[in-house]
């Protein structure tokens, strides 16, 4: 018998073009993205997601400080019932108190195999320790930065020749596909 629960009510928080926002509305199973917001106004992905009906919310923190800005983004998450709150090329640190909010249910897409290279330059450090394998990990966030618990990775490896923007192409295209599936599994849970 097919799952009767209604889908789980995802908020997605994104800062640029919103690729992999996107790859996570396109392969909704399970769960609905209920709102897209994102902390610069500018951000590309707002509108792909306004054209397709997707409630979206944009605020620079530069404008009102970090707590009014996370208190803000908590305030639409609830409005529009979020559940989980997915990260998706979203660039910055959540406070505790936001965490706290969400607790066990806000999940990140990050470019490398976790534990190896938390944080930045992910595909330039894998290439300058010689790595074979490259990829990405989806993991719980937690106040310690890519520390939370990965649930699920995509390998890709690393090719002669391959440079930093050569290597994070197939990542990406790794994360697309890993991140729709690791949240599906992780809102049937």
């Amino acid at each position: 018998m097919p799952d009767q629960r209604p889908p789980v009510r995802v908020g997605v928080l994104i800062s640029g073009r919103g690729s992999n926002m996107m790859s996570l509305v396109e392969q909704a199973d399970g769960y609905q993205v209920v709102l897209v917001a994102s902390d610069r106004p500018d951000a590309a992905g707002l509108n792909w997601a306004a054209d397709r009906g997707i409630p979206t919310f944009a605020l620079s923190p530069k404008e009102i400080g970090k707590p009014a800005y996370e208190a803000a983004v908590l305030d639409r998450l609830t409005k529009h019932g979020a559940q989980v709150v997915a990260l998706a090329g979203y660039m910055r640190l959540l406070s505790s108190g936001f965490i706290d909010a969400y607790r066990g249910n806000i999940v990140n897409i990050h470019p490398s195999l976790l534990p190896l290279y938390k944080g930045l330059d992910t595909h330039a450090r894998a290439i300058a320790a010689g790595d074979a394998q490259a990829g990405c990990s989806v993991h719980l966030v937690t106040e310690e930065l890519d520390a939370g618990e990965v649930l699920g990775q995509a390998h890709v490896p690393v090719e002669p020749g391959d440079t930093p923007d050569s290597l994070a192409a197939r990542v990406l295209a790794a994360e697309h596909d890993l991140y729709p599936r690791i949240l599906s599994e992780f809102c049937r849970r």
